[in-house]
């Protein structure tokens, strides 16, 4: 069965509110079976545009995927991001 993903590309707007996002939802993720692969870390754009923050997020299936980003726990926490960065979020089908 395919691996399912969440993508993330973010560009922080509040540094120190953003932090209780990344505090406050890694356990939601990870208590839904998430496991982040990249998280942060340096990136160097080859081609194109994008945001600053790239974050990959494997879930064990597409549909696992979906629904840890559909969690109301997670949803609930996702506003914070909201507010304090501009983000392209993305589920997808991998291997």
């Amino acid at each position: 069965m395919p691996k399912g993903y969440i993508i993330g590309h973010i560009t922080v707007t509040d540094p120190d509110a953003y932090q209780e996002y990344i505090d406050r939802d890694t356990p939601i993720l990870l208590g839904l079976g998430g496991k982040f692969i990249v998280r942060g870390g340096q990136a160097q754009v080859m081609e194109g545009e994008t945001l600053q923050r790239h974050v990959v997020i494997e879930f064990p299936s597409y549909d696992a995927a979906l629904a840890a980003y559909n969690d109301p726990n997670y949803q609930e926490v996702a506003e914070i991001r909201r507010r304090t960065a501009d983000s392209v979020i993305l589920v997808v089908e991998g291997t």
